[in-house]
């Protein structure tokens, strides 16, 4: 419910701040005052576009803030969704707009988009005026009305699930037929490419190592001659590093006996001289087994052809890429091989679930049927008390072939407001008015079966007085026991059922036109639902009837 509105520097109004109780709130004021004015920017914090024009006078920006309780709500999966900061007691909507034209909306604080702000507004505030009255005519409308009263939404939810369930193993199986299709046409060509790869018998990190023998092989003399002289400078007995290693360990050993501080130097000496030793017999070795294999080296580069080959054909840079594309292939080739088999398993899944969503839609049915009953009946026993005594009016519900979101139902409401006339679809038939008794009836019925947003109706009794004017305040009033309720009201029958009295009003302040607003006291109810009734010259008599018509709503 609205708890609190702040309104600062919007149209006629400087600084507003106005709080609202539960149950059933009527507004009054002359006409032009500013009721529209108050609409209108509760409408901004509900995501409806801004105008800078609607910033006051010689001000750069307005802010609309709207606190609602949000309690009876259970909105935390939406603000969860969303990534908004939750407070399950309490929420505040702010619009700020400026004079250049910018806008800026806030959820509790975070920035948000328009769109976010309009959708959490529906949970919130439904201003019920003749251009909302439209929402008769929508059969999704019809629907969900008739949802509420068959207090379905169990298993409405599990047929939603299995529907939506069905509707992705639908989607996977055409997308398996169509890549059946696709794959056919080229199945030949991918075990072409599959049986080249696999008839190389590629292997990981093969590459390097051929590159790095064919290196070797091609340069074998090379290598050779180069070894032989380094042999040479190791081991030769006129100019070798080892001989003469060795002949400096003799000559150190020998002084070591006469000078023992040399041992150190002796052992290190030692130690060059074996690991030289042993890096001299190792070059020699090398030397020795390099041998220049033409044989060898035409297999590597015949290998290495091969590779490169099905590197360039394929666009790749290594045999790992090669690996990667071969098992792709052979993957590809598995699921054309099974793909009929896949389909089968797909193809059952989806008759199971269509057995399923047809079981659980007949039970939708079963649930609309037996809440059309309820609705005929306790509609048409509202509506012809607003002076529409010869009312008839029918659900009617016809099985679609295919389903759909909300089952296989067509809903449709017939109405006549005559005896003798067809019954015709709520659009083509109902004038303004009647649509406008018929939406006031179907919210009082489903205002006690769910968590209505707040209702503002705004002049929703133009054109009606007298006794449905009282009858149609009744119905406003019980619907405030279980929801808040605002109107914007003109009648008197109806601003007396009220538990709450505001007045719009007008002040000039330096010339300039205030809009205000204030809760009015008992006795002030008395006099301004008195001049309504008696017009321009206050009576006693109708200050009487206005006591009366009070009575029952007294308040202080």
């Amino acid at each position: 419910m609205l708890q609190t509105l702040v309104i600062q520097n919007y149209a006629l109004i400087s600084k507003l701040e106005i709080s609202f109780p539960s149950g059933f709130s009527v507004i009054t004021g002359e006409t032009g005052a500013g009721k529209s004015i108050l609409l209108g920017a509760l409408s901004l914090i509900l995501g409806q576009r801004a105008d800078a024009k609607s910033i006051k006078q010689n001000e750069d920006r307005c802010v609309i803030e709207g606190v609602f309780d949000i309690s009876s709500y259970q909105l935390d999966s939406l603000f969860s969704e969303k990534g908004w900061e939750y407070d399950a007691r309490q929420c505040i909507l702010r619009r700020e707009i400026r004079a250049s034209g910018n806008s800026r909306t806030f959820i509790n604080d975070s920035p948000v988009g328009l769109n976010d702000l309009k959708e959490l507004g529906a949970f919130l505030i439904d201003i019920h005026s003749q251009h909302q009255n439209l929402l008769l005519a929508d059969n999704q409308f019809q629907m969900q009305v008739l949802d509420v009263l068959a207090k379905n939404r169990e298993v409405k939810n599990e047929y939603l699930s299995t529907y939506r369930e069905y509707i992705r193993i639908e989607k996977e199986i055409n997308e398996l037929k169509e890549n059946i299709n696709t794959r056919k046409t080229e199945e030949d060509y991918l075990r072409f490419q599959f049986n080249q790869l696999e008839e190389a018998r590629l292997q990981t990190g093969e590459q390097d190592l051929l590159e790095q023998e064919s290196e070797t092989l091609s340069h074998v003399e090379e290598i050779k001659n180069g070894l032989f002289r380094l042999e040479q400078f190791f081991s030769s007995e006129m100019t070798g590093i080892v001989p003469a290693l060795k002949e400096s360990l003799k000559q150190m050993q020998s002084l070591q006996k006469v000078y023992s501080a040399l041992e150190p130097m002796v052992e290190r000496i030692e130690t060059a001289y074996l690991d030289l030793k042993d890096l001299a017999t190792d070059i020699h070795a090398r030397q020795e087994n390099l041998e220049f294999n033409p044989e060898r080296l035409q297999e590597i580069n015949d290998r290495l052809n091969i590779l490169y080959s099905l590197q360039q054909k394929h666009r790749l840079d290594s045999v790992e890429d090669l690996i990667e594309l071969r098992d792709n292939l052979n993957k590809q080739i598995l699921e054309i091989d099974h793909s009929g088999e896949a389909l089968e398993q797909l193809g059952k899944k989806s008759a199971q679930l269509h057995d399923r969503i047809t079981a659980t839609a007949e039970k939708l049915s079963q649930t609309r049927n037996e809440a059309a009953q309820t609705l005929e009946k306790q509609l048409v026993k509202t509506v012809s008390l607003l002076g529409m005594p010869n009312i008839r009016f029918t659900v009617e519900i016809k099985r679609k072939e295919s389903f759909d979101s909300n089952g296989r139902d067509q809903i449709t409401y017939l109405f006549s407001a005559n005896k003798n006339l067809e019954l015709k679809p709520v659009a083509q038939t109902a004038s303004g008015g009647e649509i406008s008794r018929l939406m006031l009836g179907i919210k009082s019925l489903i205002a006690g079966a769910m968590a209505l947003p707040t209702i503002i109706f705004d002049e929703i009794d133009t054109g009606v007085s007298g006794e449905i004017a009282d009858k149609m305040g009744d119905i406003m009033h019980q619907m405030g026991e279980t929801m808040q309720v605002i109107a914007i009201s003109h009648l008197p029958q109806i601003i007396a059922k009220g538990e709450t009295q505001y007045l719009v009003y007008k002040e000039e302040n330096n010339n300039l036109a205030e809009t205000r607003i204030r809760r009015l006291s008992y006795e002030e109810r008395i006099k301004e639902i008195a001049q309504l009734l008696s017009g321009a010259k206050l009576t006693s008599a109708a200050v009487e009837n206005a006591k009366e018509l009070l009575k029952i709503n007294k308040k202080d």
